[in-house]
């Protein structure tokens, strides 16, 4: 009895089990099919709009700065070597690094005796040339009345000849007698050239009487010369730099002393890269005057000068590319030789340009134009210049349009985009639209918040306090009843 009792309890329980399962596959089949009656719904696509950072462009006339760096350097800087050498005997006051000197003005002086004794030498040594040169003038004078006295002696015997041998003729006369003058006769021309031979010679002493006085003279000269190097001064106004030199010190010819720079004559060399040379040659390919600005920024301080290009470098060092470029400083108060600084070169102003950010340049020279519609176009635009941050281009037709100014991968042609425009007051955000809601419809958005336990609770608990407002928000209830699917 207790088995048959089991045995139907048992059956009971599996009745009951089958059935609760044939129940619920029931609730499932009704389920899906009724899922599937439904009309799949697809979300409404919304296209998406990005702000964009605008900027409106504006033709106007820009004049073009080339920047490069340089280093200033004096135009005069000249070395202190002494000519010759010997002890430092005398030296100024400002002969310390920066000291300033005027033209003219004796900077040291080295021990002069040894010059001063040679200059006396010179001195004596010219006196004996001119006592020489006076001698062998005088000599000259006696040679030539000497000459002059034998030529007549010449003529007394020739003379003398002529009676004795005319008396021979004649019968009166010996021949002992003729040649005892033909005998004279010759001893005179004899004299005669005796004579010549010491005019030759009194020329020759005074000849060389005259070139030893030379030489004198030219030692003088030297010597005078030496003596006045021991005293250097200064060649212009400077500055010393570089100085090495002390009182006392033994100096040696050639010896490096310092340096005297002129401060005022400065000019700054730079380099340019060889397009933007090309834009400061005139037409005949000659280099322009063109005005510059060098500037010194030493945190925040920034020393000025303004100039002008002078000239161009002879020639490319090898390894070097670009031309090198000089320019005269005028005004340079406080620059040094050796300062680096910026330079500035004013171009020739350029009409009917815009200058935009170099961010708003594309690939291809394009710039993305924001239309009546606020979506993008892509313009194509004619780079001239580019100008740090930003470029300078000409595109009449864009005046006064909207172009963007920072590009990203994101955005090109067709997109649609909100401005926002540089230094443009932005528009206070506009009301959100609200309706009135009816009780019913209020209570299904309300159960609909309540089901959805996929929700945060702050903005569960945010939204149901909206919904009890008379006045709801359009959008809040249209994105609800999209969830509801209804």
């Amino acid at each position: 009895m207790r088995f048959l009792q089991r045995g139907l309890t048992g059956l009971f329980i599996l009745a009951a089990t089958l059935g609760l399962l044939a129940y619920g596959a029931i609730l499932v089949r009704g389920a899906v099919q009724d899922r599937m009656s439904r009309e799949a719904r697809v979300p409404q696509a919304q296209e998406r709009v990005f702000s964009v950072n605008a900027e409106r462009v504006k033709a106007e006339t820009i004049t073009p700065v080339i920047t490069a760096y340089g280093e200033v350097q004096s135009l005069r800087t000249l070395e202190i070597r002494p000519a010759v050498s010997g002890t430092v005997v005398r030296m100024s006051e400002n002969f310390v690094e920066g000291g300033r000197f005027a033209k003219g003005e004796v900077m040291l002086q080295i021990d002069e005796a040894d010059a001063r004794a040679a200059f006396e030498r010179a001195e004596t040594d010219v006196l004996d040339g001119e006592a020489e040169a006076r001698d062998a003038a005088r000599a000259l004078e006696l040679a030539r009345d000497e000459l002059v006295n034998a030529e007549e002696q010449v003529a007394l015997r020739v003379r003398a000849l002529g009676r004795q041998e005319d008396l021979k003729a004649r019968g009166v006369g010996t021949d002992a007698s003729v040649e005892a003058a033909e005998i004279a006769a010759s001893t005179a021309k004899a004299a005669v050239l005796t004579r010549r031979q010491a005019l030759a010679q009194a020329e020759a002493r005074l000849d060389s009487s005259a070139t030893r006085l030379a030489r004198a003279r030219i030692q003088l000269s030297e010597s005078e010369r030496r003596l006045a190097e021991t005293e250097i001064t200064a060649r212009f106004d400077g500055v010393l730099s570089s100085v090495s030199a002390v009182e006392g010190r033994l100096v040696s010819t050639g010896e490096r002393l310092g340096e005297l720079v002129d401060a005022e004559a400065l000019e700054v060399a730079f380099r340019l890269s060889t397009q933007d040379y090309a834009r400061l040659l005139d037409d005949a390919g000659g280099l322009k005057q063109a005005e510059l600005t060098a500037v010194l920024d030493d945190f925040g301080i920034d020393l000025s000068a303004t100039g002008r290009l002078s000239r161009a470098g002879a020639a490319n060092d090898t390894g070097e590319t670009g031309r090198a470029l000089f320019a005269k400083l005028e005004g340079a108060g406080g620059f040094k030789p050796g300062d680096f600084v910026t330079v500035r070169i004013s171009e020739s102003p350029i009409e009917a340009v815009a200058l935009v950010p170099a961010t708003a340049l594309g690939t291809g020279n394009t710039v993305l134009v924001i239309n009546e519609d606020n979506r993008l176009e892509s313009v194509v635009v004619e780079l001239l210049r580019r100008q740090g941050d930003s470029v300078i281009i000409r595109a009449a037709a864009l005046d006064g349009q909207l172009i963007v100014s920072k590009r990203t991968p994101l955005l090109g042609a067709g997109i649609s985009v909100t401005p926002v425009e540089a230094g443009a007051v932005a528009a206070p955000p506009a009301a959100p639209e609200l309706i009135e809601l009816s009780e019913e419809r209020r209570a299904k958005l309300v159960a609909a918040v309540e089901a959805n336990s996929f929700m945060p609770k702050d903005v569960q608990e945010r939204l149901l306090t909206q919904l009890k407002e008379p006045k709801v928000s359009v959008k809040m209830v249209e994105r609800i009843e999209s969830r509801m699917g209804g």
